[in-house]
């Protein structure tokens, strides 16, 4: 097994790992929060998280969130809930996952497997550095639909599939919304008063979507 310590995200990469070492630790973890372990057929990640991500991540969440209620869309909010499948070996807690076309099918459930459960429609990701674990292959591997990702100061929206991510400038869970006014709206709200912020976004959807309700 061999170790390679990321700065400044305070990422460790692990090789060589074996399922039950990954869902052992995942489990003595499970108690105290602050860290997120990615598993990909061997290879596991673990990302501590900083004031900077989790801030950065809840506004984005926040910013779907609004959007969505506004659109009168239905969602149920995943969180940072583990999903895993044994059989593919490959596992993963997103910063924010969403259920919206599968909301009705998962709501008031206390647990989810994936394999009987089916996967979130929307992974919210954000890197404040690069990670080393490529996350959308594994993400498109366990069926979830759409990532919006943030990255170098960069929203892009990806698609997924069993072939290929594919980068769109549109989102299918939110039709018609674009990566262009998510990234200009999720800005806005860095460092800006919550609600007042909140109250332009919207002002913002009831105007430009008032046909979409």
């Amino acid at each position: 097994m061999s170790t390679v310590l990321e700065k400044p995200e305070q990422r460790v990469l692990l090789h060589g790992v074996s399922w039950e070492t990954y869902t052992r630790l995942c489990a003595d973890c499970d108690e105290s929060p602050g860290a997120h372990f990615t598993f990909d057929r061997g290879t596991l990640e673990i990302m501590v998280l900083s004031f900077e991500h989790e801030s950065l991540s809840r506004l984005l969440a926040a910013l779907f969130e609004i959007i969505a209620e506004e659109r009168d869309i239905d969602f149920e909010n995943a969180g940072s809930t583990t999903f895993q499948r044994e059989d593919l070996g490959r596992g993963f807690e997103a910063d924010t996952a969403y259920y919206i076309q599968n909301a009705e099918r998962v709501r008031g459930k206390k647990q989810l497997v994936l394999g009987e459960d089916p996967p979130p429609d929307l992974i919210i990701e954000v890197d404040v550095s690069s990670s080393s674990l490529a996350k959308l292959p594994l993400f498109s591997a366990v069926g979830a639909a759409e990532v919006w990702r943030y990255e170098g100061g960069a929203l892009s929206i990806w698609l997924l599939s069993e072939a290929d991510p594919v980068q769109s400038t549109v989102s299918r869970v939110i039709p018609g919304l674009s990566a262009q006014d998510i990234q200009r709206w999720f800005e806005a709200g860095q460092g800006a008063r919550r609600n007042d912020w909140a109250k332009k976004v919207r002002k913002w959807v009831r105007d430009s979507f008032a046909s979409a309700r």
